[in-house]
């Protein structure tokens, strides 16, 4: 019922101001479980997503949609709450891993949806990252359930980081057909399995996306892109602290030029 009114009071507004388009909408299945795995360009696309779909899709959140203070805090845990997301908190390690798997089975046992990124992050500058074999794959593998890949399309340019005010664009959603994994039935620890089936997943979304594929996780990526950032300012803070002494030393040098002349 929560779920229902969140739609429209949510969903309604997304459709009419943003109009988002749909492709391939006829594979997800009427009924039954199944996972949707899709690449993570935006904040938004746990938003786009679930409004286009008639059937509930649970999503794994993290713990800070449910915590963060202020307005916005409040009305983004309000949403997620609303719409069954699931918290969990990725700073324990391996036992926050397995929280995830855990509710991810639950979900698909219910006979519902539950959607995933398998990226683990939101892509830093638009391109697909490598998939973590951990979850996804393991979900697949112990429920059998079968995997829908998903392209959302041009959601991180709605709104970039540092842009308040969301632009108008219109995003898109290219859903593939299901992939069959049951063949790896009971192979859920293998970890060649797991990565071979994760590739396999991120494959297809990389085709239905059309985003340049990078064979590196995006983790990886956000901390070398922060640690670039920070020495380019370390650097351009050297640069202003030269400019300035160098400055200071012609301004005192003209004043000694003057007073001599003097």
């Amino acid at each position: 019922m929560i779920y229902g009114a969140m739609k429209v009071v949510i969903g309604g507004p997304l459709k009419v101001a943003f109009r988002p388009w749909v492709e391939g909408i006829e594979n997800i299945p009427a009924d039954g479980p199944a996972i949707l795995a899709s690449n993570h360009l935006s904040f938004s696309d746990s938003f786009f997503l679930p409004t286009m779909l008639d059937r509930k899709v649970t999503f794994i959140a993290k713990a800070e949609y449910f915590t963060t203070p202020g307005v916005k805090g409040r009305m983004t845990a309000a949403f997620f709450k609303g719409v069954g997301q699931l918290p969990v908190d990725r700073s324990g390690g391996r036992g926050a891993g397995e929280a995830a798997i855990r509710s991810g089975i639950e979900v698909l046992e219910r006979g519902e949806l539950f959607g995933i990124y398998p990226e683990g992050t939101r892509s830093p500058d638009g391109r697909l990252y490598r998939g973590k074999p951990g979850g996804l794959a393991r979900v697949a593998l112990a429920t059998g359930a079968p995997v829908i890949p998903v392209a959302m399309i041009d959601t991180e340019k709605i709104q970039p980081p540092g842009q308040v005010r969301p632009k108008l664009l219109r995003p898109g959603i290219r859903i593939g057909e299901p992939l069959d994994f049951r063949r790896y039935e009971g192979m859920d620890h293998d970890r060649f399995v797991l990565r071979a089936v994760t590739d396999e997943v991120m494959y297809e979304i990389m085709k239905l996306s059309g985003q340049e594929y990078v064979d590196v996780y995006a983790t990886v990526a956000k901390r070398q892109l922060a640690e670039d950032a920070k020495k380019r300012a370390e650097e351009e803070k050297a640069i202003a602290k030269a400019e300035k002494a160098a400055a200071k030393a012609g301004a005192a040098r003209e004043q000694d030029d003057a007073g001599r002349a003097a």
